[in-house]
């Protein structure tokens, strides 16, 4: 009922704030009893370290099929990958890279910095295994570092998303010297013997990669450089694309090279020549 003398409209007003303090003193009341008790210890996060125990990589589902039928795959070779381990103040072995390791690579190293770009290889790697090309069972891929470490990959890995991870799997592998499935035998990394020629099967026809090189479209490079179909009655292809930050390949280091080519006009980055290549192949071999 309200006070003699108050209009409705003060009366409700009063009501309001006589509500409103009630519940900001209960909401008071509520934070006096959670700062008053004692503090809770923060759960330990542990950092991703390299030289941690990764989770090895699922396989993905690549189509072995046609390889198991004698058809040649692609060979691809990413040379010159800047993959090298450095030890931490902590101890800890790291994959060596220009954003982390700067100092050690102009003080120590006597380096540029510039040059260590182990993220190349991630990102070509990405763009070669995710291929449909790949997935077609129509891909064998090399890498060659600058330390001359030459590395078998599995077409049935699948690469971490992450540099992070990507960072500690190459970690491993370079002191383990192979990286297994997880509850299987199979090797989806895996440190081999030198020359790289040795491991090409006979006859098989070598392209270097290079700015400098004859210049031809996707479609037109697939038509002259690749069979018209994988056999095995036709030797197989070979394609030696940089992993470097800078330069390109040259015959000094590859004398089996019969030629020099170009995808684009522009430079192009590692990762965006491979896809307009495998895209090439692709078209030529109808793989959708």
């Amino acid at each position: 009922r309200p006070i003699k003398g108050w209009s409705i409209f003060s009366y409700q007003q009063t009501t309001t704030t006589i509500a409103n303090m009630s519940s900001s003193s209960e909401e008071s009341g509520s934070e006096e009893e959670i700062a008053q008790q004692p503090p809770s210890k923060k759960a330990k996060t542990t950092n991703f370290l390299a030289s941690q125990p990764l989770e090895t990589p699922t396989q993905q589902t690549v189509d072995t099929s046609k390889i198991k039928n004698g058809k040649q795959p692609i060979i691809v070779l990413l040379d010159l990958a800047t993959l090298e381990t450095v030890k931490n103040r902590r101890g800890i072995y790291e994959l060596l890279n220009c954003d982390d390791h700067r100092e050690i690579c102009k003080k120590k190293l006597k380096k540029n910095p510039n040059d260590f770009r182990p993220d190349i290889l991630h990102q070509e790697l990405l763009a070669l295994l995710d291929s449909p090309l790949n997935k077609a069972g129509m891909l064998k891929v090399y890498i060659h570092t600058t330390k001359k470490v030459l590395i078998e990959v599995n077409p049935s890995i699948r690469i971490p998303r992450t540099y992070k991870r990507f960072a500690g799997l190459m970690v491993q592998l370079l002191h383990k010297m192979k990286i297994k499935a997880a509850n299987e035998s199979t090797a989806l990394l895996k440190v081999i013997k030198n020359p790289f020629s040795q491991h090409l099967p006979a006859g098989t026809r070598c392209y270097g990669f290079s700015c400098q090189g004859t210049l031809y479209s996707p479609i037109q490079l697939a038509k002259a450089l690749v069979p018209v179909e994988p056999s095995d009655k036709i030797p197989p292809t070979c394609l030696i694309i940089g992993a470097m930050s800078s330069g390109h390949i040259t015959l000094e280091d590859h004398p089996y090279i019969e030629k020099m080519v170009s995808i684009s006009s522009y430079p192009l980055s590692g990762a965006s020549a491979l896809s307009r290549v495998c895209g090439g192949i692709e078209h030529h071999w109808n793989i959708v």
